[in-house]
């Protein structure tokens, strides 16, 4: 056991919005934490089946544990933790056992992205003697966000079909939710129980709800002196499939589909369903899709890795939401109507087209594209909703008390956490990026984007600080200016594909990002010495949402740091070498912690910058790999 970090997650994406996730130490942590947790309504519509399962060996000496269990008020019970030799997350999560007579197991768990199903196996693979496995599932049948209770309403029987090759079981624990199915090349045996108070700790340190109760309907039984053991978990009524001619499909369909290491393997876990189209997830376990997410991600999952075609068609299924020149910044849990309340979602769209037309000029889809481009600067230049509108200036005022318009978008209550009401600065940059892009088919946008960009130049340079002013127009009052020392200045000289700022202007924006906020894990959204600054995400909803934009560093924003860093160097090969090696190298070694193989959403800004969030983030995984075509390039 030495070496491993028990508390990394490891994460099965299914490719609807559902999977599998846990712990190294096999300790469920999270409420997240399953084996089977599906999209009722890809890819919302989250629900946990199958949250656990309680595993044991039968040996000569006795039963040995094979799963970990933390109940309250804090007991770990039936602890398999020091019986963990080994682990390995490619290409899909493995541990391997070394009992106490020397008896060594395997134990795979896998998902298969064709189906959805969850495959488990064990084997043993070294040792003499008696081993018989057991299994207890532990079901709930909840919204992935809630927590389980036990109740008279559980159902615990299932229809059961026992044949020569296994079993096969299907429960439907109650009447709204899938069926679980689980097939498995075992004896089945009915045994209705409850596990009650099962204790997250993530849970408990974030100050939610952290208790549960599990509902186990029976046991599977192996003899794995015979042979592997399978258990393979399915959402929805499945037929009774031979369990192991059903595992050996999964493994051959995922070893073709798996070719690549992480960081790169790890890119479909974000590429899912919705609807007829496509989209990306933001984030593991929590994020379903967000607008913004998507196009920054985009550019870095899909583009940087010549996923043209998924890009097209992602782009493509966003183009058909335009309202009003905007596009939806989130798709509710619920499956509800799409929230339109985003000043640069639809800029970073129009970014993201105009990348995708770069990487793949002959794109079918072009000139539906760029009629939503269209579409989105002719809303923003004449006004939409929440005060969008293109100022006599040329720049973009955007803001109404109460919302909270861009990245930087903590709210809890109706304490907005950082409004940023009036001119951001990264708002301007992404419009004028936006207007360029569209005058290449539509001169008449040029004279605009050169007008903003006048006023940008003359309007934003603080010389106090050598860099840019955050916001003007603060609080939307005409010529109040915020100067607060802040990441979102680095988009106008990196990250987009039209830098605003050179020479000397671009030099000092880059040199106080640097001094200022840059951390191996990314950059601070405030500088520390800032009487706001907060410099740890813990506590509490309300202590984090205070803490998100106010010196929490986010990862994300290393793509748009490393590309300026270039910009003003020259970009020689010695520069990305040293880009490379400083800026990027941390987050490399990341990929090794907290999520397996994916970069966190966010981590402290004061040292040692632990990791927090969520651990398996889109953009933050996208920008790494954009960053590292630029420092290869």
């Amino acid at each position: 056991m030495a070496g491993l970090d028990l508390h990394a997650e490891w994460l099965e994406a299914d490719g609807r919005g559902g999977f599998a996730s846990g712990t190294v130490s096999g300790l469920r942590t999270r409420r997240y934490h399953a084996l089977l947790l599906a999209a009722t309504h890809p890819p919302a519509g989250r629900v946990v089946l199958v949250n656990g399962i309680e595993a044991w060996a039968e040996m000569d000496g006795g039963p040995v544990p094979l799963t970990s269990q933390r109940y309250a008020p804090d007991l770990v019970h039936h602890d398999a933790r020091p019986l963990i030799a080994s682990f390995a997350a490619v290409p899909w999560p493995a541990w391997g056992f070394r009992l106490p007579d020397g008896t060594e197991l395997c134990h795979e768990i896998l998902v298969h992205r064709r189906s959805g199903a969850t495959l488990l196996r064990w084997r043993r693979v070294a040792g003499q003697g008696a081993c018989r496995l057991s299994v207890r599932p532990l079901l709930s049948g909840r919204d992935y966000h809630a927590l389980h209770r036990e109740n008279p309403a559980f159902q615990f029987g299932g229809a059961v079909q026992q044949g020569p090759a296994g079993t096969t079981v299907a429960w439907q624990p109650y009447a709204a939710l899938p069926h679980i199915t689980a097939s498995a090349n075992a004896a089945y045996t009915a045994a209705p129980d409850w596990y009650r108070r099962f204790l997250y700790t993530v849970e408990r340190d974030r100050g939610m709800d952290d208790i549960e109760d599990l509902a186990t309907p029976g046991i599977f039984t192996w003899d794995l002196a015979a042979g592997p053991a399978v258990l393979v978990l399915r959402a929805g009524e499945a037929p009774g499939l031979p369990a192991l001619e059903d595992a050996a499909e999964i493994e051959a369909d995922e070893r073709d589909r798996r070719g690549d290491t992480p960081p790169l393997g790890s890119v479909p876990s974000y590429v899912v369903g919705r609807g007829e189209g496509r989209t990306i997830v933001a984030g593991y376990p929590w994020f379903t899709d967000w607008g913004r997410d998507t196009f920054i991600a985009l550019r870095g999952l899909l583009l940087a890795t010549g996923r043209t075609a998924e890009a097209e068609q992602i782009l493509l299924a966003w183009s058909g939401l335009v309202s009003k020149g905007m596009l939806p910044n989130r798709f509710p849990d619920d499956a509800g109507p799409p929230e339109y309340n985003s000043v640069d979602a639809s800029l970073w769209f129009v970014v993201a087209v105009h990348d995708l037309l770069c990487a793949a000029p002959g794109t079918p889809s072009r000139a539906a594209l760029q009629d939503a481009v269209g579409l989105i600067l002719a809303g923003y230049a004449g006004g939409t909703r929440f005060g969008i509108a293109a100022d006599a200036d040329g720049l973009l005022r955007a803001g109404v008390p109460g919302q909270q318009l861009t990245w930087m978008d903590a709210k809890f209550g109706d304490w907005v956490v950082t409004p940023r009401v009036g001119k951001p600065v990264e708002v301007q940059a992404l419009w004028i990026n936006a207007l360029r892009i569209g005058a290449a088919w539509r001169p008449a946008w040029g004279a605009l984007a050169d007008r903003a960009q006048a006023s940008f130049l003359r309007r934003f340079p603080d010389p106090d600080s050598g860099g840019l002013a955050d916001v003007l127009d603060a609080d939307g009052v005409p010529g109040r200016v915020d100067r607060r020392v802040r990441p979102n200045q680095i988009f106008a000289v990196g990250g987009l594909p039209f830098p605003l700022l050179s020479g000397p202007a671009a030099r000092g924006v880059v040199a106080l990002v640097e001094a200022r906020l840059l951390t191996p894990m990314g950059l601070r959204t405030l500088a520390p010495d800032d009487p706001d600054y907060v410099g740890r995400y813990a506590g509490g909803l309300s202590q984090r949402d205070g803490a998100y934009h106010q010196g929490t560093a986010w990862p994300w924003l290393i793509g748009p740091f490393v590309e300026a860093w270039l910009r003003v160097r020259g970009n020689a090969a010695a520069a990305r070498a040293e880009a490379a090696s400083r800026f990027l190298e941390p987050l490399r070694s990341h990929l090794n912690e907290a999520g397996l193989g994916h970069v966190s959403e966010v981590a402290d800004g004061d040292a040692p910058h632990t990791p927090g969030g969520c651990p398996f983030q889109a953009w933050s995984l996208g920008e790494l790999l954009r960053a590292e075509r630029l420092v290869t390039s």
